[in-house]
């Protein structure tokens, strides 16, 4: 049985210097009893052992960063499991990577308390000004109760914070201090008494006035500010008042709330959604609904789109073309499908023997969604609530225009008509009927088409782009004459 004891100032250093020396000397963990501070020697325990030859082991840098976290815990087996794992790795080198190893786990949970004590440390400590100081710097002392040894690891964060003072901070386990630049290490001492601080009563009152009481979660702050801190933090002197007064304060501040908005309200209400803006008397004609389209406001789209677009053509088409939305180029001119994707659209309808000039275009959605990029505008897809608040300009459309087919293009298009927007490719040639009865053919959208790299697999989708126009041309003529 090997005994090592380990330091309370330089813990990290010396656990690694004797674990390597342990692992080379091939020392299983079992024959290990490791000891923390001042310890007295434990029955048939060796002080010496002789290192091995096993030449140098790498360890994974996980695992180092692991150790020198929990090396300040407060659980005696630390070292020991540390070790062993240690041990394990030798023979399992990807074990720091099982998050299935229970013994591993545990390590992890002792890390992350660690790390949430420091944490907790940085957060709530406070340092008093003492009447004396050395020079010309200020000199301030300090009192915590840590849950582990994590002043040696937190030492440096308070030296490069504050640096241009002097301080002393004090635990019941360890001090340090910190003189003209320099830390040192001191043993533990019972809570000093500490001069009263003059910021203090300002400090509270600062607390007090940004305590929200119609946001209290008194669990939540109780998990964010344990208990045990309270009595050292000179604003948790006011917390049950402010608890107990909140429900009060709340009614207080609804009973003493503005009754009228800002004016800087007037532009942020005017891009909020109004699903069910009033237009003056429904649109009877094609123009009329154009003109009464300028004005909507029924989604937050309109406030970053250039215009609304609405559709175009014959009032009268046997054909009406629904896209998703108008593009760059479209919100631009107000005129849909004007852009890469209309002039595909056109070529194709062309060869398909579809005249656009006879058709009626429109989209799902009548303003342009996008992101900017740069100088750029990228399209973005609309949302559901986005294509419901259009569908009564569509809907509009459609019974004005009364049209004997509807060629569907893309998503968006074929869910604000059929009520479907899913499996577009496998629905694609196909004939739908609408709510009201109208027939429906879902295809593609042509912008789809042009965002194919393959060149092979673009000519193959525009082909099958092609005979779905021509198979409503072939539909119309049937039906029409």
């Amino acid at each position: 049985m090997v005994q090592v004891i380990l330091p309370e100032i330089g813990t990290w250093e010396t656990w690694r210097t004797k674990a390597r020396g342990l692992l080379l000397a091939a020392i299983p963990p079992e024959e290990v009893f490791w000891s923390f501070g001042t310890a007295a020697p434990t029955l048939f325990a060796e002080e010496e052992y002789e290192s091995g030859s096993g030449g140098a082991f790498a360890v994974p840098k996980s695992f180092l960063t692991l150790a020198k976290t929990v090396v300040w815990h407060a659980d005696p087996e630390r070292f020991a499991q540390l070790y062993t794992l240690l041990w394990r790795l030798r023979q399992t080198p990807g074990l720091m990577a099982d998050r299935g190893d229970a013994a591993l786990a545990r390590l992890w949970s002792m890390e992350k308390s660690v790390r949430r004590d420091m944490h907790k440390m940085r957060a709530f400590l406070r340092f008093r000004e003492v009447d004396h100081g050395v020079r010309d710097r200020r000199r301030f002392s300090a009192w915590f109760e840590p849950s582990h040894h994590i002043l040696e690891p937190n030492a440096a964060f308070f030296a490069r914070r504050f640096g241009d003072m002097d301080w002393l901070i004090a635990t019941p386990t360890l001090s340090a201090r910190f003189e003209n630049g320099e830390i040192s290490f001191e043993p533990g001492q019972a809570k000093p008494g500490l001069p009263e601080d003059r910021t203090e009563e300002l400090w509270t009152t600062y607390y007090k006035n940004i305590f929200n009481p119609a946001r209290l979660k008194v669990k939540a702050m109780a998990a964010e500010m344990p208990k045990k801190y309270w009595k050292n933090l000179p604003e948790a002197a006011a917390i049950p008042e402010l608890i107990a007064s909140a429900q009060q304060r709340v009614v207080e501040m609804q009973e003493t709330a503005p009754t009228k908005p800002p004016l800087r309200a007037d532009r942020i209400l005017s891009c909020l959604p109004k699903r069910n803006a009033p237009v003056t008397g429904t649109p009877a004609t094609i123009p009329q609904l154009s003109l009464a389209l300028r004005d909507c406001q029924r989604c937050p789209l309109h406030c970053a789109a250039t215009q609304a677009v609405p559709g175009e053509g014959p009032s009268n088409a046997d054909v009406m073309i629904v896209g998703e939305q108008p593009g760059d180029r479209e919100d631009l001119e107000g005129r849909p499908f004007v852009g890469p994707a209309g002039q595909l659209l056109d070529r194709i309808a062309r060869e398909a023997g579809l005249d656009r000039n006879n058709a009626f275009v429109t989209n799902a959605v009548k303003h342009f969604k996008f992101r900017p990029r740069g100088k750029r505008r990228i399209h973005q897809h609309p949302n559901a609530s986005e294509v419901q608040s259009c569908k009564w300009w569509l809907d509009l459309e459609r019974e004005l225009v009364r049209p004997k087919l509807i060629l569907a293009m893309g998503g968006t298009a074929a869910g604000a008509v059929t009520g479907e927007a899913k499996n577009v490719m496998a629905r694609r040639g196909q004939f739908e009927v609408a709510a009201d009865g109208t027939p429906v053919l879902v295809t593609v959208h042509p912008s789809y088409l042009l965002r194919v790299p393959d060149a092979a697999a673009r000519r193959d989708g525009e082909g099958n782009f092609r005979a779905d126009l021509a198979k409503a041309t072939a539909f119309l003529r049937q039906t029409c004459g």
